[in-house]
């Protein structure tokens, strides 16, 4: 299979590994992105914190808490010029306040849906808005709890919302810029699937510096890797931002429960536009 540039910088992109590094396990895998990924991983090339395959896409993450509502949703647009759109950014929050409203089952259900604000349905809002703005817009998803909830967004680019069994505004608060900032996979250690564990342990097995010791030893290295490993996966188990001597679990004992989380990239698993802007300009020009 012929290896393009492309295919190596995505590579590089997604685990932080040196060019030919990328170039050779994809030589060795055939072209196959993810098993490229895992022989990195093997050699110590790259990390499993990559958020593997995460190209940014351009547009917003936007959230709105209604009554006892909350809702996130992320909106895609072709530039990072339209996303700092005040019209664009008008159109995200309504968005979002409109998931929270109505409870839809699903995106495309919201999409043909009717706006309560204007009476369109959200198609024919979000098509007015690429024939104004003059870019396609996109609608890609959305979370929505009831209950006690709270919403944390970060410079339009990642989100989070939270539900929790009773309101404690600052401790909520608190818990969500920990999201954010130390992006979480799972709550509990139960919500981890096996195949994880188990693919994990795989990786860790194939580690060069554990090649020469005994089997159990390996063995028990390497369980203690993986148990490190989902520890580092899971809300409760994380050390707290603000304070890392106490973990999420001893932060909120006795105060509240944690039902659900969400936690959103702008942009996650998106390829990015290839377009040249200069180029682009000066063909309008020249044209």
């Amino acid at each position: 299979m012929n290896i393009t540039a492309q295919m190596v910088k995505e590579l590089r992109d997604k685990t932080g590994a040196g060019m030919m590094d990328a170039k050779k396990a994809l030589v060795e895998t055939d072209g196959d992105m993810e098993k490229a990924m895992d022989v990195l991983r093997q050699k110590g090339m790259a990390s499993a914190d990559k958020k593997m395959g995460r190209i940014a896409a351009e547009g917003l993450i936007a959230s709105a808490i209604v009554d006892n509502a909350g809702a996130m949703v992320e909106v895609n647009c072709e530039t990072d010029f339209v996303a700092k759109n005040e019209e664009f950014k008008e159109l995200s929050n309504c968005l979002a306040k409109a998931v929270a409203e109505s409870n839809p089952a699903d995106v495309e259900t919201f999409v043909a849906s009717t706006c309560p604000k204007c009476g369109k349905t959200i198609e024919e809002v979000i098509k007015e808005k690429i024939a104004s703005i003059g870019e396609k817009i996109t609608f890609r998803r959305f979370v929505r709890y009831e209950g006690a909830v709270a919403t944390y967004i970060h410079n339009g680019k990642i989100g989070v919302l939270l539900e929790t069994d009773k309101k404690d505004e600052e401790l909520m608060n608190d818990i969500c810029l920990h999201i954010a900032s130390n992006a979480p996979e799972f709550l509990s250690r139960k919500e981890i699937p096996q195949s994880v564990i188990d693919h994990e342990t795989e990786i860790e097995m194939g580690k060069e510096d554990l090649q020469k010791k005994p089997e159990n030893i390996r063995a028990k290295i390497v369980e203690g890797r993986v148990n490190k490993l989902m520890a580092s996966k899971v809300l409760l188990e994380q050390p707290f931002v603000k304070n890392p001597d106490v973990t999420i679990e001893q932060l909120i004992e006795g105060k509240l429960t944690i039902k659900a989380f969400s936690r959103y990239v702008l942009g996650e698993g998106l390829e990015k536009r290839q377009d040249n802007f200069a180029e682009e300009v000066m063909s309008q020009v020249k044209g």
